[in-house]
């Protein structure tokens, strides 16, 4: 069974910056403490975008070298809140698909990762241009049955929270016909909407969670402003197996384990 971790969301600004009420910094440093001391046998870790609350190189140069601490590959993806100039100029060798996207893929053992770019600079929705399509469909066709997770920053659906829902993938349908009919997808991971949401897309199964810093509440009702709420923040433990996947979200800050009395029944 292969380990990996996902993390979405950090809205880094520079060391030390406030941002709604919470330290983003403080709370990636915690996070990668987490993982040092549990999860150092992970294979990979990717980070589902908005790296950066204004995409400025001092917050890119904190996440390097939060990054440099991890004793496996991790590979950061942009969201909305990124700049991939910037990104690129932080991480030389990063994720690029020749085109100047912010795409690449990773072979495990058995099954491949394939990271997508859903960045449309200057807008909050993502978008998936044609480029970017034909390289996820040229990926697809030379991986044909092996086992495939996808990573990206925007959902390519709603999930029914609507100051979410108005910014999310501008143009799902064309992601659709490329995914369509192959059995090979096991699972869809996304960042962006700071909400545990799970379910399946077309017969893909998805996962998301909270970010590192600040949350969105489970608000039915308000189209803007996007709320803000100080939820905990959580990071995803993966197990991938030939038959199973397994998604275990941890509130990595949350301290409240219960110590009962020696010889104590649950």
């Amino acid at each position: 069974m292969t380990k990996i971790i996902h993390i979405t969301d950090p809205h880094l600004v520079s060391p030390g910056e406030i941002l709604h009420g919470l330290d983003p910094h403080a709370r990636l440093v915690a996070c990668i403490d987490d993982i040092l001391a549990n999860h150092a046998d992970a294979s990979c870790c990717v980070i589902t975008g908005d790296l950066t609350h204004r995409g400025e190189a001092p917050a890119y140069a904190a996440l390097r070298a939060q990054i440099d601490r991890l004793p496996f590959p991790c590979f950061p993806l942009v969201g909305n809140h990124d700049v991939r100039t910037l990104l690129a100029a932080a991480f030389p060798g990063g994720l690029n698909d020749g085109q100047g996207f912010v795409q690449g893929r990773f072979d495990l053992a058995d099954a491949s990762l394939l990271m997508l770019d859903t960045l449309d600079e200057g807008r909050n929705g993502g978008l998936y241009c044609e480029q970017r399509q034909a390289w996820l469909a040229n990926e697809l066709d030379q991986l044909g049955d092996r086992p495939v997770y996808l990573f990206m920053h925007h959902p390519p659906f709603d999930i029914g929270i609507p100051c979410l829902d108005r910014m999310s993938l501008a143009n799902p349908e064309a992601l659709a016909r490329i995914t369509a009919g192959r059995g090979n997808l096991r699972h869809l991971f996304f960042g962006h909407v700071h909400r545990p949401v799970c379910g399946s897309w077309r017969g893909i199964p998805f996962s998301t969670m909270r970010g590192l810093n600040h949350q969105v509440p489970f608000d039915l009702h308000t189209i803007s402003p996007v709320p803000k709420s100080h939820e905990p923040p959580a990071y995803a433990v993966v197990f991938l197996a030939s038959d199973q996947v397994t998604v275990h979200f941890h509130d990595y800050l949350d301290q409240s384990t219960l110590a009962g009395p020696a010889g104590s029944v649950k």
